[in-house]
């Protein structure tokens, strides 16, 4: 496809050291909500305590929300932005790693419209409701590689009351700033890099088989896929190896911008699912799990055989000539980061839930599946599943 639609306002600044400009910048606003974890790592590292310095550099306010837990309840989400409203607070800072830049996007909109967050989810028990008010402006600093939030306007959000994890956002919650550092990337854990960059490996492997891939979104795909192939072995072996961290950070930023051209696919719908269900299953690990399964159907179907053989070039195969060589080099890849051995069973599945998580999925994010580059009915998404259980 030689059409598409570009529209991203956020200022980006990428690069190890990036941090030390926030107070250079013009930031949109004078007192800030700021948004962090409910782990002991953004302190622990020293990250809060430099952002905290850069926005005092800046002459700007700061009060903590410290409650983003790694998938994000709706609760939290709720009372966040009372937590905002009650401050006073005119802009959000978020400074993390996926869960919490999500957030960031649902308590921008929640801090200035009434009601629930649920009354402007679109899909499943989601009301669908237009927002009443422009959001909060966001500013987002992350800290590990993965979800691409950074630069979008998406979040992913639970509801423990009705088993559900939907994507929430709208174009005018679009980051205005974001700041992209690898040096806060260090600290990650080897497990946590490996789960975090097959993420973002995938939101730029799904647009690939999306039906709506274009000439940009391919080209900023594979750019993506390349970097994080090469080196997302190499920071998840030494966590201190910078240039692997700028690498994977590269392909995980590129892919926030990848998907505002071509939406991913229903394996996001699938792992959403998952973990809707099963809500301590960190999101990378779902999708690992059901990579082989899931592409595999595609292959089988013969749905975009060349994207796969380009995927597979782009990952270290230059000699691929079938789509087949594209599992082989995601296998490889995911034996070399260690994550090869992740079972189902161990996060409490059993093959019974099958067709209860594909019919979650496509009611969750039905739309999703409509990007699958060929039809996918809710036995065939279960019995991936079931090939993926162990």
């Amino acid at each position: 496809m030689m059409n598409f639609i570009f529209d991203n306002p956020t200022k980006l600044l990428f690069g190890s050291g990036k941090i030390k400009e926030l107070h250079t910048q013009a930031l949109p606003g004078k007192k800030a909500l700021l948004l962090i974890s409910n782990g002991k790592s953004t302190r622990a590292n020293g990250y809060l305590d430099r952002v905290m310095e850069q926005l005092e550099m800046a002459n700007v306010e700061a009060v903590i929300f410290d409650k983003v837990m790694e998938n994000p309840l709706k609760e939290m989400v709720m009372e966040g932005a009372a937590f905002a409203k009650e401050n006073y607070c005119d802009f959000i800072v978020a400074l993390g790693g996926g869960a919490v830049l999500d957030s960031s996007i649902a308590i921008s909109a929640m801090a200035t419209n009434p009601g629930d967050l649920w009354d402007y989810v679109q899909g499943g028990t989601g009301k669908g409701q237009p927002l009443q008010a422009k959001g909060l402006p966001i500013v987002t600093i992350a800290t590990t590689s993965g979800t691409g939030s950074e630069i979008n306007c998406w979040g992913v959000i639970s509801n423990p009351e009705t088993n559900e994890k939907i994507g929430f956002g709208d174009p005018s919650l679009t980051p205005v700033l974001s700041i992209v550092d690898p040096k806060l990337m260090l600290s990650v854990p080897a497990k946590y890099t490996a789960y975090q960059g097959f993420d973002a490996l995938f939101h730029n492997t799904e647009v690939m088989i999306s039906n709506g891939v274009n000439v940009l979104s391919e080209t900023l795909a594979l750019s993506a896929i390349e970097h994080i192939a090469t080196y997302l072995p190499k920071a998840v072996k030494n966590g201190l190896d910078l240039e692997a961290r700028e690498h994977v950070a590269y392909g995980s930023t590129i892919a926030g911008m990848t998907m505002q051209l071509t939406s991913t696919t229903a394996k996001h719908a699938m792992e959403h699912s998952m973990s809707a269900y099963h809500h301590n299953l960190p999101h990378g690990a779902g999708l690992i799990m059901i990579s082989k399964a899931f592409y595999e159907f595609f292959i089988e179907h013969h749905a975009c055989d060349a994207q796969f053989i380009k995927m597979a070039k782009a990952m270290g195969i230059k000699n691929a000539d079938k789509p087949e060589d594209f599992i082989t080099a995601l296998m490889d890849l995911q034996k070399a980061c260690g994550v090869d051995q992740l079972k189902m069973s161990d996060y409490g599945f059993h093959i019974e839930e099958c067709m209860t998580l594909a019919k979650g999925a496509r009611s969750m994010q039905g739309g999703l599946f409509l990007a699958n580059p060929c039809e996918m009915s809710d036995e065939d998404c279960a019995e991936i599943f079931r090939k993926a259980y162990r």
